[in-house]
């Protein structure tokens, strides 16, 4: 949205812009849900219920108004820091299921990691900034989400 200066040019006032930042993280997990037996467990999750690892893309996309004096709503360094911290130092190089405390009762599912990096930085960045979030499995599987 512009507003219309009293000289009767438009002034970049309610443009929004979207910055998206991508990290990868190297994990390790098993799909395993403690409410099914061993076998349900084997059949829902086939080879995903052994442990193995991925090299996860996190893409996160924060969204702002841009500030006429900056050019900008945030700093692309601000929001480094807060992946590095949300992100990278309690996910990377971890074994999700073992390392993190979020995942004891929660299976290491792409859906559930998605959330908990949501959950994570929605702590740190300002209220309502956090727009998406995709965490990329492989090339071809990923999940993207925004928030519930």
């Amino acid at each position: 949205m512009q507003t219309v200066a009293r000289e009767g040019k438009l002034s970049p006032a309610g443009r929004v812009a979207f910055l998206s930042r991508t990290e990868i993280i190297a994990a390790a997990h098993r799909l395993n849900s403690k409410s099914l037996s061993d076998a349900e467990n084997k059949k829902l999750f086939g080879k995903c219920n052994q442990s193995h690892g991925h090299n996860y893309t996190v893409m996160v996309t924060v969204r702002g108004e841009i500030n006429p004096i900056s050019g900008m709503f945030m700093n692309i360094y601000t929001l480094q820091e807060h992946m590095q911290e949300a992100i990278m130092k309690p996910l990377d190089h971890k074994n999700l299921d073992q390392d993190v405390a979020y995942f004891a009762d929660v299976v290491s599912t792409t859906e559930n990691l998605a959330v908990y990096i949501w959950e994570s930085l929605q702590k740190c960045l300002p209220a309502g900034c956090l727009y998406k979030v995709k965490v990329y499995e492989s090339d071809k599987n990923f999940i993207v989400y925004k928030g519930g």
